[in-house]
Order: C-alpha cells, then sequence, then structure tokens
C-alpha cells in the first residue's frame, strides 16, 4: 500500500539511524501516513544532507530512493557532475528529461501548455527557433512543469546528489523552488559538500535556514562503527587495535574505511595488530596519488580509458569513451572489465553499459592525474565525438572551454552555436562564457565584430557595464556591415541607458545619426536620441528637443516602424508638456496603428509604454489598461518577466489606480516590486514600483505603512538620474504633507517646479506639483497658495480633459474659502463626474458634502456624502469612506445602508446611455429615450465612465477597439 513503512528491508548503514528515522518521518508527512500507519495530511519537504566526500551522502539518497519506491512514491533523481557544472540546466534535464522522454512533441506541449517554448529549450527538448526568454521566465516555467508532475504524479521525492557541481542554473531554480516544497506533495532532498558549494550557490547553502532548521550534518565513523564493518566483512575476528587502526587511517571516512577493508579482504591480511604496518600502503591507494599509482599498475588501456571516462563527466557511453581514448573495441571492452575489478568503475544498476566511476573521488583523482597538454588534447577528441553523435554544440562546447586557443573556426563556430542554444534556453551567463572563449579563439577578421556583437548582447541583462565594454569594442572595428552597425549601435544606446548613462547613449546614437548614409538608418538614430532624451533627468534643452520633434512629426510622410515610434513620442511629448490632449491623443492613435510590440528586440518597448500611458493621462485608462494586458502577456508569452514583467505590473497597477480600482492597484504593483527587487537595487523599474505604491497607500489612508516602505527603500533621499513618473520627488512631498510637515514638502516642490518647469514639462495631470505647493502654502502663505492653484487651473484647462480639471478645481477649492471654495467643488464635482477618475470624485464628493454640512446646508450635504462613501467603498478607500462617515455622524445624519457600486458591470440603463453616447447623442435625447431626467443621463454615464476607463472623447473609440470582444466593464452582446 502506497505510504506504508518498509523500513525492516533496509540497508545497513553504520550510526546513520538518526538521519534515516527523519527521512522516514519526513516521508511518512509526504505519503499521508500517521504515526501508528493511520492516514494524515500530506506535507512535502526539505531536507539538506551536508557532509565532505565520502561521508556516505550517495548511500543515505540511495536509502531514500529504496524507501521511496518501496512506499509506491515517484522518483526524481539527478546529480551533479565535477565537469558538466557549466553546462546549463544539466541537472535539471536529469530530473524531467525522463519523465518526457516517452512522449513525443504534441504530448510535450501539452504537458507544457503556453510554457513550451519558454521552457521547452532548458529541458532539452526540440523548440521552435528564435527569442530568449529571461531567466527568471524559465524558472518559472520550470516552477510550473514540476509542480504539475507533483500534483499529478504525488506523491513525488526529488533527489539532487552532489548539489556542490550543479550547474549555477540549474541550483539557482532549485534554490528558488524548494522554497515551496511545504506546500506542495513534494519532498526534496539534497546532498552536497559545503567546502567546495561555489560563491554563486549563497541562496541553496541558506536553504535550510530558511526552512527553520540546519542541513543534516554527516559525521565521520566512530572507532567502535569502523571496528564493527572490520569484524562484519572479514567474518573472522580481528583485534581492536587493528581495527582502531584502520579508523586511524580512515579518519572514520565511511568511503575509506570500505576501500580499505576490501583491500584487506582481496590481500588476505589477518586482521591482527601485528599486521598493521601493511595497512598504510592500501589506505594510500584509495586516495589521491596511492589510487592513480593503483590504475597505473593496470596498464596503458585501462588508463586511457579512465582518463576518458572522467574527460566526459556522468554515464559515460562506452564505445565515445573508446574512440577519445583511442582504444580498440575488444581492447575497451578487457580495460572496463580490469577497471571495475579494480573499483575504479563501477556497475550501474538498472544501466550497465554506461560507464560512471567507482565514486566521485575517484573521478576527481583521475581527472587531475591527466598530464595538462593530454587533457586538452583529449577535450579537443570529446569535442569532435560528440559533435559526430549528433549531442550538439552545447554539449561540444564544454570541452572546447578546456582547450587552449588555436585560431580553429570550427571551434568558433560551435562556440558561437552553443551561445545561441544556451541564449534561448534562457542561460545568458553560459552562453556568455562561450562567447568570451570564442573570442579567445580569435574568430576571424570578418567575424570578430559579430562575437562581440553577440558577447554584449548576451551580458545586457546580468552585466550591462560589461556590455558596453564589449559593444564599443564592436562599433570600433573596421569595414563594419550597415545593419550591423545599426543593431551594435542601438545595443550599445540602450546599455548606456541601462547604467544611468542617458546622455551618452542620447550622444551616441546622435552621432550615428549625422555620419550615416542610409536615411531609414538616420530616421532610426533620430528616434532613438529622442526617446533616451525623453528619460534624462538632466536634459538641458528639452525644448529644443520637443520642437525638433514636433517638426519632424508633422513632416513624416510614411507609417514605417521609425515614423511610428516618433509620432509615439511625439504623443508623449505632447502629453507631458501639456498640449490638449486632442492633439497627444491623435498622435498616439497614429503610433499605436495595428498595434506595437512590447517583445520586439530590435525596437525596445519603451516607446509602446509611453504611446499606452498617454491614453491614461489623457482620461482614457481603458484603452491603456488593455494595451498594457495586451503587452504584459507578450512579455509573459516570450518568457520575460523581469524588469520588462515589473514594468508591466506596475503600470497596470497606476493605470487601475487612475481607475479607483485601488485594491487590485495594490497588488499588481506588490507584484512589480517583487520582480523589481529581484532583479536589482536602485533601478528605474523599483522607483516607479516604489513612487506608485506609496500614492495608492496614501489614498487608503495607510500614511504609516508608507512611511516604512519609503524609510525601507530609501525613497525620497536619492533622486533618480531618470525620469521615472509619478515623479518621485513630488510622491515623497505628498508623503510629507500627509504626515503634516508643510515646510519640508513646500522645500521639495519648489524644486520640482523649477526643475520641471525648465524642461517644459507642466502637464497638472502628469505631474501634480502645483496643487500639492498649493495645499504645503495654505496655512503661511494663503495668496500664494490660490495663486498657485489658480495656475494649476489654467494649464488643466489648456490640457482639457474632464479628469485634469477636476482635479485643479479640487485642489483650488482647498485652498478658497467661504463661497469661492463651494463654488469651485461643484464644479470640480461636475468635471470628475465626466471623468473615469473615481477615486477622485470620491474625494470631490467628500469634500464638497464636508463644506456644504459645516455651511449649515445638511440636506443638501447628505446626497453628496453618501455617494462620496458609496464611492469611496466601491475604491477601496478605506480612510475615506471612514471620513464621510463620520462627517454624517458630525451632521446629525444617519449614514444610509450603502448601496452596492458595481465597478466590473454596466447596468442595462447604462449600457443603453453608453452605446448612444457613442453614437454622438446628446443627452437631453438619451433622456427622452430612456425617459428619465438629464441629470439621471449625467448620472448614468459618470457610471460608465468609471467602470469602462474613458471619458466621453473617448467611448467611441474604445468600444470600436473592441469590437468583437467584451468592453472592459460591459456585459457582452
Amino acid at each position: 500500500m502506497k505510504g506504508r513503512r518498509t523500513s525492516g528491508a533496509r540497508r545497513r548503514l553504520f550510526e546513520r539511524e538518526n538521519e534515516l528515522l527523519l527521512l522516514e518521518g519526513m516521508l511518512d508527512d509526504l505519503c499521508g501516513t500517521g504515526p501508528e500507519g493511520e492516514t494524515a495530511a500530506s506535507s512535502g519537504g526539505l531536507l539538506a544532507v551536508s557532509g565532505a566526500a565520502g561521508l556516505g551522502k550517495t548511500s543515505l539518497l540511495a536509502e531514500v530512493r529504496r524507501e521511496a519506491v518501496a512506499r509506491g512514491c515517484t522518483l526524481l533523481t539527478a546529480r551533479g557532475g565535477e565537469q558538466e557544472n557549466r553546462v546549463a540546466f544539466h541537472v535539471v534535464r536529469q530530473l524531467v528529461q525522463p519523465v518526457l522522454a516517452a512522449a513525443g512533441e504534441s504530448e510535450h506541449r501539452r504537458i507544457l501548455g503556453t510554457w513550451y517554448d519558454i521552457v521547452a529549450p532548458a529541458v532539452g527538448l526540440v523548440a521552435v527557433p528564435g527569442g530568449s526568454p529571461d531567466p527568471q521566465g524559465v524558472r518559472d516555467g520550470l516552477d510550473w512543469l514540476v509542480t504539475r508532475f507533483a500534483v499529478e504524479h504525488t506523491p513525488v521525492v526529488l533527489i539532487v546528489d552532489d548539489a556542490h557541481w550543479a550547474d549555477e542554473e540549474s541550483l539557482t531554480w532549485l534554490s528558488s523552488f524548494a522554497l515551496r516544497a511545504a506546500e506542495l506533495p513534494i519532498l526534496i532532498v539534497a546532498a552536497y559538500r559545503p567546502e567546495e558549494l561555489p560563491v554563486q550557490a549563497s541562496e541553496f547553502r541558506r536553504l535550510a535556514e530558511r526552512h527553520g532548521s540546519r542541513p543534516v550534518t554527516l559525521a565521520p565513523l566512530s572507532p567502535h562503527a569502523v571496528g564493527r564493518l572490520v569484524h562484519d566483512v572479514l567474518q573472522n575476528g580481528g583485534d581492536d587495535l587493528f581495527s582502531r587502526e584502520c579508523w586511524a587511517l580512515t579518519g572514520g571516512n565511511p568511503f575509506e574505511a570500505v576501500e580499505l577493508i576490501a583491500k584487506i579482504r582481496e590481500r588476505n591480511i589477518k586482521p591482527h595488530y601485528a599486521n598493521a604496518a601493511e595497512l598504510r600502503e592500501l589506505a594510500s591507494s584509495a586516495r589521491g596519488s596511492g589510487l592513480v599509482e593503483r590504475l597505473e599498475r593496470l596498464g596503458p588501456s585501462p588508463v586511457r580509458l579512465a582518463w576518458a571516462v572522467a574527460i566526459l563527466g556522468t554515464a559515460v557511453d562506452p564505445h565515445m569513451a573508446s574512440s577519445v581514448g583511442g582504444l580498440g573495441a575488444e581492447e575497451s571492452v578487457d580495460a572496463i572489465q580490469r577497471l571495475r575489478e579494480a573499483r575504479i568503475l563501477a556497475g550501474r544498476a538498472g544501466d550497465p553499459d554506461r560507464l560512471d566511476f567507482f565514486h566521485p573521488l575517484v573521478g576527481t583523482a583521475v581527472y587531475r592525474a591527466i598530464p595538462p597538454a593530454m587533457r586538452v588534447a583529449m577535450h579537443g577528441q570529446a569535442a569532435v565525438c560528440v559533435t559526430e553523435a549528433g549531442l550538439g554544440p552545447t554539449v561540444a562546447a564544454r570541452h572546447l572551454l578546456e582547450m587552449h586557443p588555436e585560431d580553429d573556426r570550427w571551434a568558433v563556430q560551435q562556440l558561437r552555436a552553443a551561445a545561441r542554444e544556451c541564449m534561448r534556453a534562457g542561460a545568458p551567463e553560459a552562453a556568455r562564457r562561450c562567447l568570451a572563449r570564442a573570442l579567445r579563439e580569435p574568430p576571424a577578421l570578418e567575424e570578430r565584430a559579430e562575437v562581440l556583437f553577440e558577447l554584449g548582447c548576451s551580458a545586457l541583462l546580468n552585466e550591462p557595464a560589461t556590455t558596453v565594454n564589449h559593444l564599443q569594442a564592436a562599433l570600433e572595428e573596421p569595414e563594419l556591415e550597415p545593419a550591423l552597425r545599426e543593431a551594435i549601435t542601438y545595443r550599445l544606446a540602450q546599455a548606456l541607458a541601462h547604467t544611468d548613462r542617458m546622455g551618452e547613449a542620447a550622444e551616441l546614437v546622435a552621432v550615428e545619426g549625422r555620419s550615416s548614409t542610409n536615411p531609414r538608418t538616420r530616421l532610426r538614430m533620430q528616434a532613438e536620441g529622442f526617446t533616451w532624451n525623453a528619460f534624462r533627468a538632466d536634459e538641458e534643452d528639452s525644448a529644443a528637443r520637443s520642437r525638433r520633434l514636433a517638426r519632424l512629426s508633422d513632416h513624416l510622410t510614411t507609417r514605417g516602424m521609425a515614423e511610428r515610434y516618433i509620432l509615439g513620442l511625439r504623443a508623449w511629448d505632447a502629453m507631458v508638456r501639456g498640449e490638449p490632449a486632442a492633439v497627444a491623443l491623435a498622435y498616439a492613435e497614429e503610433a499605436l496603428g495595428d498595434g506595437l510590440s512590447w517583445t520586439d528586440e530590435e525596437w525596445g518597448f519603451e516607446v509602446p509604454v509611453l504611446v499606452a500611458l498617454t491614453f491614461m493621462y489623457c482620461d482614457q485608462p481603458g484603452r491603456a489598461d488593455e494595451l498594457f494586458s495586451k503587452g504584459i502577456a507578450e512579455c509573459e508569452n516570450r518568457g520575460w518577466r523581469g524588469a520588462h514583467l515589473s514594468f508591466g505590473l506596475t503600470l497596470l497597477g497606476y493605470i487601475r489606480f487612475c481607475r479607483g480600482r485601488l485594491a487590485e492597484a495594490e497588488d499588481l504593483v506588490h507584484g512589480g516590486l517583487r520582480i523589481a527587487d529581484r532583479v536589482g537595487q536602485r533601478i528605474p523599474a523599483q522607483w516607479f514600483a516604489l513612487g506608485i505604491l506609496i500614492e495608492i497607500l496614501l489614498a487608503r489612508g495607510r500614511v504609516d505603512e508608507a512611511q516604512d516602505l519609503s524609510d525601507r527603500y530609501n525613497y525620497g533621499q536619492v533622486v533618480p538620474n531618470a525620469v521615472v513618473y509619478p515623479d518621485s520627488e513630488t510622491v515623497y512631498s505628498e508623503l510629507l504633507l500627509a504626515r503634516g510637515l508643510r515646510s519640508d514638502a513646500e522645500q521639495r516642490l519648489r524644486a520640482v517646479g523649477r526643475r520641471l518647469d525648465r524642461r517644459g514639462m507642466r502637464n497638472p495631470a502628469w505631474c501634480p506639483w502645483r496643487p500639492l505647493l498649493a495645499e504645503a502654502l495654505a496655512q503661511a502663505d494663503p495668496a500664494e497658495a490660490q495663486k498657485v492653484a489658480d495656475e494649476g487651473v489654467e494649464l488643466a484647462r489648456r490640457f482639457g480633459t474632464a479628469g485634469a480639471i477636476g482635479r485643479a478645481l479640487h485642489a483650488a477649492a482647498k485652498v478658497a474659502t467661504g463661497a469661492k471654495s463651494l463654488k469651485l467643488l461643484a464644479e470640480a464635482v461636475q468635471h470628475l463626474e465626466r471623468s473615469p477618475s473615481a477615486y477622485e470624485l470620491a474625494c470631490a464628493l467628500v469634500d464638497h458634502g464636508t463644506a456644504l454640512s459645516r455651511a449649515g446646508l445638511p440636506q443638501d450635504a447628505s446626497e453628496l456624502l453618501i455617494r462620496g462613501m458609496e464611492n469611496a467603498v466601491g475604491c477601496g478607500a478605506d480612510a475615506l469612506a471612514a471620513r464621510a462617515r463620520d462627517e454624517l455622524a458630525a451632521s446629525g445624519l444617519r449614514p444610509l445602508r450603502l448601496r452596492a457600486v458595481g465597478t466590473d458591470s454596466l447596468t442595462a440603463q447604462e449600457k443603453t446611455a453608453a452605446d448612444r453616447a457613442a453614437r454622438g447623442w446628446e443627452n437631453t435625447r438619451i433622456a427622452e429615450e430612456l425617459g428619465i431626467r438629464e441629470r439621471a443621463v449625467e448620472l448614468l454615464l459618470s457610471g460608465v465612465f468609471r467602470k469602462i476607463g474613458t471619458d466621453r472623447a473617448g467611448l467611441p473609440e474604445l468600444l470600436r477597439h473592441t469590437e468583437g470582444r467584451p468592453v472592459p466593464g460591459m456585459p457582452p452582446h
């Protein structure tokens, strides 16, 4: 029966009883077996087994394997290899390939689903060429695959032996996936030598501590245990002094003790202390130079075969070992037999045709004993053999990396091909190693720039500074093909931007554009220049750039990708500068055309993101929501789950925030911040996420939590060199205002104003520093506060969206008094009702109701306060809802039971009103058809705008673009 204990059949392991009991208990937990054999809840876990070489880790794992099989568990097993530790996903492939081996491509696609193109190259399946998923995307896909397997084949035991030799890609994945083991029906057992874990395995080293316990650390055997072993194996007694000498010579190391006792038996040495002198020679033959001498005594053929196995690694094909060792068939068979008899090679259970060393210590000693020149030559022969056997360039590259540079074109081709495979598998570091080695070969002069370019691209995600060096060298190569030169320039500018060198990126593309004779290249470089300058925080003449961009946009006659990117940048620039929203939207529509890809590696995703955000700032967040959802799906389908996905989730959260969906927004931005933290510190993706999350927390009334977040990341103390939105200084000032620190906020906001005005960035919808400054000044200098607020209203009216005007009027009302304040609040509500800004409308309603109540107009106030409270609850603005409720109570008005404020679907009347408004009907005509008052139509449409995320002007376009698909908030026809 599955889960039943089988300890009675256990193989004897000396002094490992505690470890075996622990493992049995974990298997009981996995199989849902209680202490008395009753059924219990199943739970997975992780066990790390630590110990020096030879202490019996593999034997302990063999017991786990035997016990798991006896209980009916499914096994996934792998072993790190000293020679394979630089082969990307070598361990992962051992784990999953047996599961996938029996199926064809159609079944693989069914199993992997949408993850197929992302994960298939990493696990060694044939996948569609092209595309380079980022490493995190591949790890997420592997999580999905193993999780699915664990659920479908429960319970699962995953065993990794010699994890210290696991490749970096596999170990990184295992370290993150193992954290979830307790939540799944899977037990992960990993054995490793702690002193040999590489530096990059720090996460793996911390695994046990994360799980609240330390690794199971194996100790050497005691003198008593070695004595029992001597007695059991030799079966003819033996005195205690002889046994103690065996222990002293081996240090209680089980492998060395077993080897020594086996040789004692082979030589028929009597186990008496009088024969102890003979033990030293025998003990030395089990390791190091003594083992090598023992190998050499077997003769040249066994030596060469052993060397070949050491070169090739684990689970070696005998025919390939013969070829690498230069042996004939009969000679090879004889050598294998002699090596097994000498306990240098082991017989593999279940796979006798594969060759492995008797113990990894033996393999290490043999490999190190190969003369250096012979070792290099044999790696070269191995590279040829594995290539001829069809094992692919990645396997060949492992051997080529061990060879000396020889100006070999074939080696360069193999290394470049291996690098392409590694990039497709999501292993850029492995690709970088191959290309760096190809560069040292070296490649032919006409090929050198291509290798440098590929090397630079491989390091872009992990080492952008290194990328800069390689690409600068590539750009200096003579006689570059124009297409290659353009590609190098684009990538170099991108790398400079990623290393916070926006100015250099802009200057690079400007120089390249001026020197190119190709009109398309010049236009492309102009587009790149406009892009990087738009993100520069230190741009000196933004006005001149805007004028050039406007002139160029107006003279474009075609609509290729470069032209569309320029139009997209023009749309963004128009919006940021506060030109009429209709102008920005017209350019955005032209740029968008039939869609802009987020994963076009030739063009980047910056401009598609700016185009989508232009719709958001222009009161059409529903359109932006749609574009971002598509872009995020595109990134996920390509396996881009690093900075691109972080930006996508974060900015989608910002869009939802602008639509008044605060809880959704918070979840999305938290997701974006988690990814950004994983990618790096103080990077643009992190600044974006922090600013937006602080704004959301403030809107939900959680000021202390926002301050804690700011303190944790030192937000507000460091000004980014790139333009981020929302502007970090403005967000921090908003936090200061929420804490009552008006003077500090005022100083910062004045600095923001000087910085942005100098650049012509005056749109209050993009950066509301003026309304915030007015609030900061309200008590100390009411006159200046009113002046600043009025400037904000004027700029908002110039921009022209209902949301921007309503927010500006609301801010002006806060610093006005008496009847003027009431008038501004009423006007603010009217404008916000015509916008998709649900949270801002709720704020204005509550403030207007509060002002009316305090002006002695409780009946007028009650309707506004109740509407504001309902809208605040619908937005997830808990503090605002509580304030409205308190104001109603303070006014002597008993809060009514809240009406449900839907945020996901339109009522039948709202749907009809939306349809008629999209056709251009006036409110009076809609009211006549529906048989209701015109004010009721205004409220119906206000609900429509908030629910589907657009103003009235954007309603026809949103419906047109979603024709045949459900509109957000609208039921299908």
